[in-house]
C-alpha cells in the first residue's frame, strides 16, 4: 500500500528532482510533484510525494518535517483526501 505525503513550505527555487533526491533517501518513491500556479507557471510553496511503503512514509515524516531546505522548514504530514470544491459563482 503507498502513501502519500503532503509537503509545504517549499522554496520556490526549488525543484521536482531535489526533492525526489531528498526523499528518496528514506524510500522508493512512487511520484512526486511540486504544484505550480496555471498562470504563471511558478512553484506555489508546496506538494506532494508518494512511497511504495507506508513504513516508508511514516519514517520520512518522522525524518524530514522541520527539515530546513534552501532556508525554509519543511512541513510534512500524510496527506488528506482533497475536499469537494463547490463551484465558483460570478
Amino acid at each position: 500500500m503507498s502513501k502519500k505525503l503532503f509537503v509545504g513550505n517549499i522554496d520556490w527555487g526549488t525543484t521536482q528532482e531535489e526533492l525526489t533526491a531528498l526523499f528518496s533517501e528514506y524510500g522508493a518513491i512512487e511520484d512526486c510533484a511540486i504544484l505550480k500556479d496555471r498562470e504563471t507557471g511558478r512553484s506555489r510553496g508546496f506538494g506532494f510525494v508518494t512511497f511504495t511503503n507506508d513504513a516508508d512514509g511514516d519514517n520520512a515524516v518522522s525524518k524530514i518535517n522541520g527539515y530546513e531546505l534552501k532556508g525554509r522548514a519543511l512541513v510534512v504530514n500524510e496527506a488528506r483526501p482533497q475536499e469537494e470544491r463547490k463551484p465558483k459563482r460570478y
